[in-house]
């Protein structure tokens, strides 16, 4: 029949029947199963993934279809593992699965947008100035028509511009900055380069070939963890996930797994099939508390204190009382508890514990004449005194004997971990104790704030005659944990029931985790541990790291494993997954990013610094340097504000400045030229005089200040940026919600070393311009917003701590309207900028500041003491006592050529990083043919970068990642550093050269490189350490061992040169804010906490309407039933949360999971979605920054010593966040501000 008539019941026809009529053969049209079947038609797929910092960097299939993205779902190709070993597939989770939502959603910008009261100022403005760069002057000179554009962000008023007209306006005003000001006056941000790293490498670029600021983002974000550079001299370095499967204990210690690395938690349930167990150590009750075998909940911040009483019973049970052979060898080979430590009197006749012995320190240097002050000494199972191999003066200067092989001197030596029995005294040793500070939220145990206990010492004879007594770390370490030994000691505990520090009785009061617990975990960890030598794990998360004493946190979990052998241990070993850090191709990366193949040095500068400065939060800070010391110090010597040592740390090259110098380092080498000096030689004279000073020093003097800033592939405003009002008020001059005081209406300690001036600058930025592929918070407070291509649009690279792998980004379809993917839109800027300076840039002389670098020979600067120039205690010396200052020659008109060309410095230079280099003239040839040369200009004959795969293919060609003939080169370059035949790591792999068609074809397991401390390979999985342990090349720290011990002037004063418990601290967020009116209800101060969320990536997905519907579609805070009855709290009740940072509204989640005393709000919910105003405020409500405020320690300042030197995201002052105290209180007005009539009022309920 007809098709018309099948749908009439009358004339259907009775099919055939079978199976004695229970089956039916029919013969109905089937036509509308076609709309299925071209639902899920597509012309082609192709792979992807998601730059969005979960450190998941799973591979996709793009579905495309009439060349619209329809859907994706996991790729499964991955290369196989071992057989022993689980594969990594499927690797997604479902906010990557809904990423396809936001390439066609009304959140997706579309267009170039400007705000439009500045556009119209930019219009007029070039009537009357055909130069641009003058036109953008006369709106700059003009306060009121910069007012009227920056007190209006954030409100709205944007139009659609043209790419043309934007970038015109964008390098008129780079150019007038960096005229002006000085090219450091312009800065840019953005975060975590290993998802989308050729797009981050873009802005860099252009800013680096300018001489601009290129901020940090793994300290600002506080995923860095300060601990791991202080140990092992490593920005962090950790196992991939499948080395999960081969632990036989786990501790995830504040570490979400399923929810928050939700594509690698198939590895953890994998392995507690072969009987591995796991013990989650969270405060809440947590997806991950639901995975585990047990669960311990201590109270929140306190993590140091259970990790100290663990430690505890391992010292006493597997190093005193029945000693594992294992791990003592260990220890002694790998750790610097063998070395010795001096002691310094105290008026009472006890000691405290100074400085390490240095060979300089005795007679002829022992024999070592290259860095003496820079190589530690031990004492050797024959009682003598040696100086064993490895220690970081080994490292410069010499070569050959930087490893860790049991050699001092040329002859084989077994290292004494203890003195005991070699003593020649038993002397009292002082140590600091903190955990009898009140806090009227968190317990404390009241002790004497000094703790003599009893040591083994040894008397030496030092160079000059005198008598100095030494100690072994190994004996401070047990007398630091409270270890009983036999010595008379009435500080020490006897029996774990002793409620004396840090005893697992001390530890129950101090967490509220019963010492049996505590001790049964700490035996079963060790005891795993010593059986399998090694294979037991700990991995850790933010909810440990974004404490402000974070490193305390972290150095007893490291300490732990350090006493258990498992660091370097397949299968043990710390386990930090905060940020998608790891940027596998980094030495391939770098000269790109940075223009290291133009330029050298590049400027960069740590945001947490930069921010605390610029957004003027040190104005109101109010915890002092004095409050942080340790009794023992002398508080006479550390005066003054935090920014104080701040910008002590600048002056003597220990951490970066931005700006740099009080005027514009262009015009410097004019005023050298008429002294007869070099620009180095003139500025070194001129500080030392004070003729110029830093400009940090006067960060209000209207010069000093950022102007220009770039925001790409973050959402500054809306995710990461603490202190989110202040930036508000003082960064864009606009409208914010502070509610406490500065320091002049206060009496808060006012800097020493900052000029204060009574009336801070708001609004220092001129313009801000914000890339993205949505409209996020940051955009609302841009001035121009241009809009980029998504994840699905362009040609990138992706790499992960999680993995081995490395695999693409890819174009499945062009950029959708006027898009653009970041490598092109900073290519127009260059290419606008290069005709915009033609007559006011040319070739230019840029004096540049650069700090004393870690892994560089400046990391050995001052060896035994804090000597500052300013302060006439010493010379200024570049390099040493000061930063180093280099003059860097710019060619402004050429910067679109160089942008878009490998430069001359990689001919010259060579590549390298970590302290080593190798030639790269292999790579530089091959680059030429693959991407051909510039036919003509200043680049002419260089390799051509004109596309993102260009770039692509420069990274992946002169890394030894993903170079094999590279790889062999860089092991052969360490080898002649530590005298040991390395390259064998990287042979077989010597022909293999990973192209970007090859990983668009698959994921490709990177090579072994000596930038990792893990290998690649087919027999182990990556595991950070591996190297160190098995390969004896030493750790980048003062003794070339894992370092407990701290003895920096800085770490002894502050308490911290051991692990110790250090309380929250209090930042009087609630008890110095203004008094806030009453609105009915009560009300009450919790500890405000921001874990990472369920429902979004950051703030990437968290108005993505999937997301929105599976979770409760806008912000929320959660409380523990407890607290929501008291406060006549139900759920899903709009709340109020506020301190003196400001206020911030959301729906209240009421559960049983969250103990009494904490609130959570999830981290980065946009403010863009469901927020009301504020009772307080009187504004629209805040996000879960407008409660923070930066705080930071001045122990994370040090720079030039060692491992404590500063590097690019590597170490330096962070953004912690969770010792901040909130007053929560449910609101009795909402209102939407909108007039709409959707306003309401809410009463009690019972």
């Amino acid at each position: 029949m007809s098709k018309l008539l099948d749908r009439f019941r009358y004339f259907k026809q009775k099919g055939e029947t079978f199976a004695d009529g229970h089956g039916q053969v029919m013969h109905s049209n089937r036509d509308w199963e076609d709309s299925y079947r071209q639902r899920w038609q597509f012309d082609k797929i192709v792979r992807s993934t998601h730059g969005v910092n979960c450190t998941g960097s799973c591979s996709w299939k793009i579905y495309v279809k009439n060349g619209l993205v329809t859907w994706e779902i996991q790729q499964t190709d991955y290369p196989r593992t071992r057989p022993d070993l689980p594969n990594h597939e499927p690797r997604g989770c479902p906010r990557g699965a809904s990423y396809s939502w936001y390439l066609y959603s009304a959140n997706r910008l579309k267009y170039p947008l400007i705000r439009k009261r500045l556009i119209e100022l930019w219009r007029e403005a070039l009537k009357q100035h055909s130069d641009p760069v003058l036109a953008w002057a006369s709106i700059m000179n003009d306060p009121q028509k910069c007012l009227s554009y920056k007190q209006v962000r954030g409100r709205g008023g944007f139009i659609r511009s043209n790419w043309q007209e934007l970038n015109q306006l964008i390098a008129a005003a780079n150019v007038w900055t960096i005229k002006t000001y000085g090219p450091d006056r312009v800065a840019g941000f953005s975060p975590i380069p290993a998802m989308s790293m050729v797009s981050y490498a873009a802005g860099t670029r252009y800013l680096s070939l300018l001489g601009g600021t290129c901020l940090s983002f793994y300290d600002w974000y506080c995923d860095l963890p300060p601990a791991s550079p202080m140990t092992w001299g490593e920005q962090t370095d950790v196992p991939e996930s499948a080395d999960w499967y081969n632990s036989s204990y786990i501790i995830p210690w504040g570490s979400n797994v399923p929810q928050t690395r939700t594509p690698d938690a198939h590895f953890f349930t994998e392995v507690r099939y072969k009987g591995t167990k796991t013990i989650a150590i969270t405060p809440d009750y947590s997806e991950v508390a639901k995975l585990c075998d047990q669960w311990l909940a201590p109270k929140q911040g306190t993590d140091s204190a259970l990790a100290m009483a663990m430690g505890h019973v391992i010292l006493k049970e597997f190093h005193l009382d029945n000693p594992s052979d294992y791990f003592i060898n260990y220890c002694r080979r790998y750790s610097d508890m063998p070395m010795l430590v001096m002691l310094e009197p105290r008026d009472d006749g006890s000691y405290v514990p100074g400085r390490m012995v240095r060979a300089s320190d005795l007679v002829n240097g022992l024999g070592e004449s290259n860095n003496p002050q820079w190589k530690t000494v031990a004492v050797n199972t024959a009682g003598e005194l040696v100086v064993p191999n490895g220690s970081i003066g080994f490292r410069w200067g010499e070569k050959g004997k930087w490893n860790l092989e049991s050699i001092a001197a040329g002859t084989e030596t077994e290292l004494s971990l203890t003195l005991l029995g070699q003593h020649d005294a038993v002397a009292g040793v002082a140590f600091p104790y903190f955990g009898g500070i009140e806090n009227p939220h968190f317990r404390s145990v009241k002790n004497n704030p000094v703790l003599v206990r009893q040591l083994p010492v040894k008397n030496l004879t030092l160079a000059d005659g005198s008598t100095c007594p030494v100690v072994s770390v190994y004996d401070l370490v047990l007398a630091n944990y409270g270890l009983d030994r036999g010595l008379e000691d009435e500080n020490s505990a006897k029996d774990y029931a002793e409620i004396k520090p840090y005893t697992p009785a001390w530890g129950e009061q101090i967490t509220g985790v019963p010492r049996q617990y505590i001790e049964t975990i700490a035996r079963e960890f060790a005891d795993t541990a010593h059986k399998t030598h090694g294979r037991s794990m700990i991995i850790l998360g933010a909810g440990v790291n974004h404490w402000y004493h974070m490193d305390m946190n972290y150095r007893g979990m490291i300490n732990m494993l350090i006493f258990c052998g498992c660091v370097g241990q397949s299968g043990g070993g710390w386990a930090h997954y905060v940020g998608q850090e790891k940027l596998r191709p980094q030495t391939g990366w770098l000269p790109l990013a940075f223009a290291l193949d133009w330029n050298r040095p590049p400027r960069q500068m740590n945001s947490t610094s930069f921010f605390y400065n610029h957004s003027s939060q040190w104005r109101y800070e109010k915890v002092s340097a004095q409050e942080l010391l340790s009794p023992l110090a002398d508080a006479s010597k550390y005066s003054g504000h935090l920014i104080d040592f701040n910008v002590r740390a600048e002056r003597m090259g220990w951490l970066p400045s931005a700006p740099q110098l009080g005027r514009n380092p262009l015009g410097i080498k004019a005023e050298a030229d008429k002294a007869g000096l070099s620009p180095t030689e003139f500025t070194a004279q001129a500080l030392n005089s004070g003729d110029l000073r830093m400009a940090c020093e006067q960060p209000d003097s209207g010069s000093n200040h950022p102007r220009n800033l770039f925001v790409w592939r973050s959402n500054l405003l809306g995710s990461s940026g603490k202190g989110h009002e202040y930036m508000q008020k003082y960064l864009l001059g606009t409208e914010s919600g502070i509610q406490g005081q500065e320091l002049g209406a206060s009496d808060g300690i006012k800097p020493e070393e900052v000029e204060w001036q009574t009336a801070a600058i708001e609004g220092k930025l001129d313009l801000l311009v914000t890339l993205d592929f949505r409209m996020s918070s940051t955009c609302l407070f841009s001035d121009i917003v241009l809009p980029t291509a998504t994840w699905y649009e362009k040609d990138d690279m992706n790499t992960s701590d999680m993995h081995p792998f490395i695999h693409p980004l890819s174009a499945a379809v062009d950029p959708a309207w006027e898009s653009r993917s970041d490598w092109e839109i900073y290519k127009g800027i260059a290419k606008a900028f290069s005709q915009a300076c033609v007559g006011h840039l040319g070739k230019e002389t840029d004096v540049v500041l650069q700090p004393l670098l870690h892994d560089s020979p400046a990391e050995l600067s001052q060896p035994c003491e804090v000597l500052d120039w300013r302060k006439g205690e010493c010379d200024l010396i570049p390099g040493k006592t000061a930063p180093n200052i280099v003059a860097v020659e710019r060619d402004y008109p050429a910067t679109y050529e160089r942008f878009t060309s490998l430069g001359p410095l990689m001919d010259k230079l060579g590549n390298g990083g970590k302290g080593i280099s190798w030639n790269t003239q292999d790579e530089i040839d091959f680059l030429g043919k693959l991407n051909y040369t510039k036919r003509e200009g200043p680049a002419q004959g260089r390799p051509l970068i004109d596309t993102a795969i260009d770039a692509s293919e420069v990274i992946l060609a002169l890394a030894p990642e993903t170079n094999g003939h590279v790889a062999v080169k860089a092991w052969q370059a360490l080898g002649e550093i530590t005298g040991r035949e390395h390259t064998h790591l990287a042979l077989h792999k010597e022909d293999e050269k990973i192209r970007f068609r090859d990983i668009q074809a698959q994921p490709r397991k990177i090579i072994s490189s000596p930038t990792w401390s893990g290998l690649e390979s087919d027999h182990v999985s990556y595991n950070a350490g591996y190297t160190n342990v098995h390969e004896l090349i030493p750790w980048r720290t003062l003794s070339g061992r894992q370092q407990l011990y701290q003895d920096h002037p800085w770490m002894r004063a502050f308490g911290e040169s051991l692990v110790a418990y250090r309380p929250p601290i209090d930042t009087r967020s609630v008890s110095e804010m203004r008094q806030i009116p009453p609105n009915g209800f009560p009300e009450k101060a919790l500890n405000f906490l921001t874990p990472h969320q369920k429902w979004g990536i950051h703030s990437t997905y968290s108005e993505n309407l999937l997301m929105l519907t599976l979770s409760r579609g806008g912000p929320i805070v959660w409380i523990s039933e407890t607290d929501a009855r008291e406060l006549t709290i139900v759920d899903n009740d709009w709340v109020e949360v506020f301190n003196a940072n400001g206020a911030l509204t959301a729906r209240a989640v009421v559960s049983q999971r969250v103990p009494p005393g904490m609130t959570m709000m999830y981290h980065a919910q946009e403010r863009i979605m469901n927020i009301p105003g504020s009772e307080v405020t009187g504004m629209r409500g805040g996000i879960h920054n407008s409660v923070t405020r930066v705080c930071p320690k001045p122990t994370h300042m040090i720079g030039g010593y060692a491992q404590l030197a500063w590097g690019f995201n590597y170490y330096g002052t962070v953004g912690s966040n969770r010792d901040e105290f909130i007053m929560i209180r449910k609101m009795k007005n909402v209102n939407w501000l909108d007039d709409e009539g959707r306003d309401q009022v809410q009463e009690a309920k019972k």
